[in-house]
């Protein structure tokens, strides 16, 4: 199963959606954006691949915004972590503010990665928030940021390939044509 990640699309419904179409064409089946969605607008984007979701630190999910969420047959994050078991796999979905999530970079940072695994209760850990970016293993935990789609200094999205534990950035470009093949990104 291949996973597509985005996150901080900040409202840009254009970009959002050349996102979507970059990782279709990394071959991503199922989809994840790790929060700053932004709004209605790329709430719609999102729809169209039934994406799952959590909020950022910019997004304000009041009633309506929830109703919205409901009527598009999305399901609006009730916690943080988002907490998804795909092909057999743990994951743990952040934006990245959160003191749980803080909590966890810290455990992440120490010698022993036993107390990092225990703590986030999954094989992958994904957030956003910080537009950059980001792979480490910590134990048998992979933590991946995919980057931004909004001011960002390179718009990036990512793959993860659950089987074979392979990660794939790739670059979004909005004046690239659709047809052509998606641009990995090295880094």
């Amino acid at each position: 199963m291949i996973v597509g990640l985005l996150s901080d699309t900040h409202g840009r419904a254009e970009l959002t959606a050349s996102a979507l179409g970059v990782l279709r064409q990394a071959g991503a089946q199922v989809f994840v954006h790790c929060g700053d969605v932004g709004g209605e607008t790329v709430l719609d984007q999102l729809a169209t691949v039934q994406a799952h979701f959590v909020w950022g630190n910019t997004d304000e999910p009041d009633t309506a915004l929830i109703a919205y969420v409901r009527s598009l047959g999305l399901t609006p994050p009730a916690s943080t972590p988002l907490r998804l078991n795909i092909s057999n796999k743990a994951i743990s979905v952040f934006h990245g503010h959160e003191p749980e999530f803080a909590r966890l970079t810290r455990l992440a940072d120490g010698v022993d990665p036993g107390p990092f695994k225990r703590q986030a209760g999954a094989d992958y850990v994904f957030f956003g928030h910080r537009h950059v970016p980001y792979d480490r293993q910590c134990g048998t935990v992979r933590i991946i940021n995919p980057g931004a789609i909004h001011r960002a200094e390179v718009r990036t999205v990512a793959t993860v390939d659950l089987k074979h534990d392979l990660l794939r950035f790739w670059l979004v470009d909005p004046e690239r044509p659709a047809e052509l093949p998606p641009r990995e990104w090295a880094g």
